[in-house]
């Protein structure tokens, strides 16, 4: 019986490669919306940060989803994605 493939990505933050569900995904809509996607399945480009605060940090840091998106990124859109990934660690 064949061992059925883990899909993994990078971290944006620290540049290590996880298990894809234990990450989380910050997705930019088609329409240029940028916002965290806790289902996985939301249409547009991924990128990819571990569930600590210290990645999202780092990426904030060495502009990694701005290399990602490959597009600048507000300042004002990173304090929202970092509200909602600090929503998502209250629960």
């Amino acid at each position: 019986m064949a061992v059925k493939k883990i899909p993994e990505r990078m971290c944006m933050g620290c540049q290590e490669k996880h298990p894809k569900k234990e990450m989380i995904r910050i997705v930019r809509s088609p329409e240029g919306d940028y916002s965290v996607d806790d289902t996985g399945k939301k249409a547009g480009r991924g990128s990819y940060i571990c569930r600590k605060r210290e990645c999202f940090e780092a990426a904030r840091k060495n502009r990694g989803l701005e290399r990602s998106f490959k597009s600048s990124i507000d300042r004002a859109v990173y304090d929202e994605l970092e509200q909602q990934f600090l929503d998502m660690e209250k629960t």
